[in-house]
């Protein structure tokens, strides 16, 4: 058995089309609601955002992205024993097949692999890593392939521009694989159901028709305060795990959902902002994939290196929390 689990290969993906705050503030403009680009940055931290096009489903995104990870890792589509995606947007409503799955056939993989889907909403992809990263240690899986792939614009109400103004679409992907020089040094995860209301899409489907909503609802105020308490934590939480102090991390990737949560949280451990991955200016809440997206760019840009050690951590619907923290 591998003494740790370790991620050696990164891919993402954005869709084509790109959609700035002025052309959204055009669009809701049209249907009499009113917002800009100065409202939507103030509020948020974000400029713009990717929409998948029509034809375009989570597996799609994830597929791209999984292919540029493995590209990276050095492996080919068979090597991989166990695929995990972290998604809310999955390709059936039913959430069945999973889209592990149609991303497993996507992928051309024909060794039975595991596949299954997680869902955590925006904490999606560090409940995903911690659990590749304990498959792996028990011996049971060797290389896992670790997605979180969403199509938010799908799910969202143009009517409210407290929401529709957030989110977009996009995938991220690692590859883990055992290791005997240290990769994922601890995780940890936590849950709290009391608060599954304020972060919603409340609808389900009765003798094959909706009822309820099928439109994401969120209480901003609510979600922002309990964000900015529980990050924290859970980021001292996860350090002590591994006897390591704040000073000790070379980069912070928060869940990019908002510019003002991602400062705060990392003022409260004492980093320099410098020391943050910033994607959300430009992607959006990405939910899911908004980490191994992050991840990615700052890997493939030379901000990250080798040796580093990484603290991602993700809040999201349920309500979930929890962070990773990785040697690179």
């Amino acid at each position: 058995m591998a003494l740790y689990s370790k991620i050696i290969g990164t891919g993402s993906y954005l869709p084509e089309q790109r959609v700035t705050n002025e052309d959204l503030a055009t669009q809701l403009a049209a249907k009499g609601i009113e917002t800009s680009d100065e409202w939507i940055v103030s509020r948020s931290g974000i400029e713009a955002r990717h929409y998948a096009a029509p034809e375009q489903n989570a597996s799609d995104l994830a597929l791209i992205a999984a292919k540029n990870a493995l590209a990276m890792a050095g492996l080919l589509p068979n090597d991989i024993d166990l695929i995990i995606v972290a998604s809310s947007t999955p390709d059936f409503f039913g959430s069945f097949p999973s889209t592990a799955c149609i991303v497993q056939s996507k992928l051309g993989i024909t060794n039975h692999c595991a596949a299954v889907d997680m869902q955590a909403v925006c904490s999606g992809f560090v409940y995903a890593v911690s659990t590749a990263d304990s498959f792996i240690k028990s011996g049971a899986h060797k290389n896992v392939l670790v997605i979180g792939a969403e199509v938010f614009s799908r799910i969202l109400n143009f009517d409210d521009r407290g929401t529709c103004v957030l989110f977009g679409d996009g995938a991220g992907a690692i590859v883990m694989t055992g290791s005997d020089t240290p990769g994922i040094l601890a995780a940890k995860l936590h849950a709290d159901g009391r608060h599954a209301g304020i972060l919603s899409v409340p609808g389900t489907v009765t003798g094959g028709a909706l009822a309820g909503s099928a439109f994401l609802y969120m209480d901003g105020p609510a979600v922002f305060k309990l964000a900015v308490s529980v990050l924290e934590k859970v980021a001292r939480e996860t350090l002590e795990c591994a006897h390591m102090a704040p000073d000790q991390i070379d980069w912070l990737i928060p869940h990019q959902a908002n510019l003002r949560i991602m400062n705060s949280t990392a003022r409260k451990l004492g980093l320099a902002l410098e020391k943050m991955v910033v994607t959300v200016d430009q992607h959006g809440n990405t939910s899911s994939a908004s980490i191994p997206l992050a991840l990615d760019i700052a890997l493939r840009d030379g901000r990250v290196k080798k040796g580093d050690n990484v603290l991602m951590e993700g809040v999201g619907g349920g309500f979930t929390w929890g962070a990773v923290l990785a040697q690179m």
